[in-house]
């Protein structure tokens, strides 16, 4: 069973509680910055005792530090991609532990990808009501994922130019 994402639960409250909006957006960034933390150590003390040993029994210990070297490097960018979109955020930020992505980094993407889905979702709401809910329901992760290719893509355009 999947959890249920914390916009869907931020919805019911700021279309109760209009004059709360931000406060509930800001401390469910603070708890989703948070969670994200937790992740993040969950894959930097687990790896060793529980991931090390499976990459090794299967001879793929090299290709992982790879693999961990590209990730890095574009690390800050899959936090703010996977905090922004329906993908699980939950798998980049173990994924950041395990690989020892900057935690300062880390933590700074979290808390703006993060901060930006809850306060959109509670801007809309707050402005428009009840009135926008289908569309963030329906819709918003469709429209912050292709946010998000188009930010991607702007930033190879721009290397490439």
């Amino acid at each position: 069973m999947f959890p249920i994402p914390p916009d869907l639960l931020l919805i019911p409250m700021v279309i109760a509680a209009p004059n709360r909006a931000f406060l509930y957006a800001g401390i469910c960034t603070i708890a989703s910055v948070a969670g994200g933390a937790a992740g993040y150590m969950i894959g930097a003390l687990m790896f060793e005792h529980i991931g090390q040993p499976i990459l090794i029994l299967y001879g793929l210990l090299d290709q992982f530090s790879a693999f961990s070297e590209k990730f890095n490097a574009h690390g800050s960018l899959a936090v703010l991609i996977a905090g922004l979109t329906p993908f699980p955020y939950k798998v980049i930020t173990i994924a950041s532990g395990v690989t020892g992505l900057d935690v300062t980094q880390f933590l700074l993407w979290s808390a703006i990808a993060r901060g930006l889905r809850f306060f959109i979702v509670a801007g809309l709401l707050w402005k428009f009501g009840d009135p926008i809910r289908n569309f963030i329901e329906r819709r918003l992760g469709l429209f912050l994922s292709v946010f998000a290719l188009l930010l991607v893509a702007g930033f190879i355009l721009a290397a490439w130019i």
